[in-house]
């Protein structure tokens, strides 16, 4: 646990950056990808292809939590390392395999911090940071974006993450269910109670111009 965790901001102004695709991945391409996983758990030099289909989504969701390109080459490595260790225990759960990988890479990264103490990266572009603000019903301007980031900079772990992949690499609740260790109901739950809270907390911090606690 760290939940005396703070946070860095990296506010990205720059609309053209790489995003991973969210389209809904059709059974087809599902039964593909089981092939592969198949193929792996029986022999681990079949792992490359499933490694060369996810090196970058997997590098880049570390980058956003790091801004190291050497950092994030390293972690990514460990990643894969870990996933080709474990790819026996894999169990498909009706999410594309990228889901175990994001959770494994989730897990690194808070080990990293863990481990070195220093301030957890948060990479927000502006237009996401908006679409935040939109979603709890607020009107968007300057004073209301620096409150955002105020009271983004109180979340916990946990729920700084399911912002982070719902609402700045949108992220389907399925997925962040399966990365969380979380029901798909529940991930929908604890969004919900979050964005109350940042609602109240952004309002508060713009009325009194205070410190947000932390919850």
């Amino acid at each position: 646990m760290f939940s005396n965790l703070q946070i860095s901001r990296t506010l990205v102004k720059r609309e053209t950056r790489m995003k991973d695709s969210n389209k809904t991945v059709s059974a087809e391409a599902m039964q593909e990808e089981w092939a592969l996983i198949r193929a792996a758990q029986q022999n681990p030099s079949a792992f490359r292809p499933l490694y060369d289909k996810y090196f970058e989504p997997i590098f880049r969701f570390i980058y956003r939590r790091t801004a190291d390109q050497n950092l994030s080459g390293d972690i990514c490595s460990q990643v894969f390392l870990k996933a080709m260790q474990k790819i026996k225990s894999y169990e498909f759960k009706g999410v594309p395999f990228s889901a175990w990988l994001y959770r494994i890479a989730s897990n690194e990264v808070a080990q990293h911090y863990r481990e070195n103490q220093k301030n957890r990266v948060v990479s927000i572009e502006q237009t996401q940071l908006g679409n935040l603000i939109d979603e709890v019903e607020v009107t968007n301007d300057v004073s209301l974006q620096k409150a955002m980031i105020k009271a983004i900079d109180q979340l916990k772990p946990d729920a700084l993450q399911l912002i982070e992949m719902r609402f700045f690499e949108q992220r389907p609740f399925k997925e962040i269910a399966e990365i969380m260790g979380l029901t798909e109901s529940n991930t929908k739950v604890k969004t919900y109670r979050i964005l109350e809270r940042l609602k109240k907390t952004i309002l508060q911090l713009t009325k009194e111009g205070g410190r947000a606690p932390e919850w």
